[in-house]
Formats: C-alpha cells, structure tokens, sequence
C-alpha cells in the first residue's frame, strides 16, 4: 500500500509527539554506538566529576534546543529537499541527546529542569526562521552550526585532561555540527547579518550560563 504525503496536520502531530518524547520521555534510542563506550571510566576527583557533569548537562541542553530547531524549521520548511536535510540533522542530533543524556547519568547529575523551555523557544524559533524562507531558513542552521562549535570547543578546553569518555562526545559532536553547517551552507544557506549572528550568541549565552547551574 502506497503511504501519502505527510500534510501539514501530520508534520504538527509528529512535532507535538517528538517535542514530549524529547524533553518528558527517556533518553532516546541513538543510531549510531556512543563513542564513550571505547575508553575505559577514570577516577575523577569530587570538582573535577561536578564540572564534567555540568558541562554535560549544558550540552544536552543545546541538543534538546537542536532538536526543537530543527523540527521547527522542517515543520515550515517549503520545499521538500530542504525538510529533508533538517530532519536528516535531527536525527544526528538525536544520537547527541541520547550520549549527553548517558554521560550525565554516569557522572551523577541530571538534565537542566528547564528542558520544556528550550526546546519550546527553539522550535518557535526554528519555525520562523523556516518561514522566512529556505535560503535564510539553511543559513540560521549554518551560523548555529558555527556557534556551536565553538562552544563544543570551549569544553573541550575545560574538561578535565582525564576524563577521555566525555572529550570522545564532544569530539564527535563537534564533527557532525562542522558537517551540518557545510552541508547548509552548500544547500543555498545564505548569510545571516551581523546583528542576528549577535543576538542568536547572546540567547546561545543566556541559555548555555542557565543550564550550567539547572
């Protein structure tokens, strides 16, 4: 049997049904092995384990918002190659999400309890930069993309030396989130002007400094 199009109705459904599985359900199942599972757990002194745990914590925060990002912008996305792209993204995001959320748990901490509140503002924020259109909708990923990698590599930075299972996430993300944004960028993403680049880092602060602490 012939299965039809996706209508809008049903892209809403499935972003209403994503959005609790995100944020409310547990961590999801990722496609690919996490790449923590290779190294071997080290001791990590009391500072050194909470300062791992809330920089993980921050992290699956940001995956909680790249998931809403993107499903908003597949959500309103006009052509069907472009959602395409977007929802290919989630699902790399998804693996993120699911080995921030493991990690957090080995380290003893748990998700920052505003999760509802950064996939919401992210997903309307991913919508309208869909309806601004596909070529704006492309450059808003790229630009996060690029934030995002330099957040990953200011972590990285202050990770403790031995704590080899999280620096192998982050590493990995950080080459997925390059991967994403030439991708965008090689799909027609335009330039985004200065002042939005300024204000998108400073939500990307205001969210990254709240989540350290909750």
């Amino acid at each position: 049997m012939n299965s039809r199009p996706y209508s809008p109705i049903d892209r809403f459904i499935h972003g209403l049904d994503q959005a609790l599985r995100t944020t409310l359900g547990p961590a999801p199942e990722p496609s690919r092995p996490n790449p923590a599972t290779a190294h071997t757990e080290v001791e990590l002194t009391a500072a050194e384990r909470e300062l791992a745990g809330r920089l993980m914590r921050v992290n699956h925060a940001g995956e909680i918002s790249a998931q809403a990002l993107y499903q908003g912008q597949a959500l309103t996305a006009r052509l069907p190659t472009v959602r395409g792209k977007m929802e290919q993204a989630a699902v790399e995001e998804n693996d993120h999400l699911a080995w921030t959320a493991e990690r957090i748990r080995e380290l003893g901490t748990h998700p920052s309890i505003l999760a509802p509140f950064w996939y919401a503002g992210s997903f309307a924020i991913g919508a309208l930069a869909g309806i601004a259109g596909d070529k704006w909708s492309l450059g808003f990923v790229a630009e996060t993309e690029h934030q995002v990698i330099r957040h990953l590599d200011a972590h990285l930075a202050r990770l403790p030396e031995q704590d080899v299972k999280s620096r192998a996430i982050l590493e990995l993300m950080r080459d997925d989130e390059s991967r994403h944004a030439t991708t965008a960028l090689a799909a027609g993403g335009a330039t985004l002007p200065e002042p939005v680049r300024q204000l998108m880092a400073l939500s990307s602060k205001a969210m990254t400094t709240t989540a350290y602490w909750l």
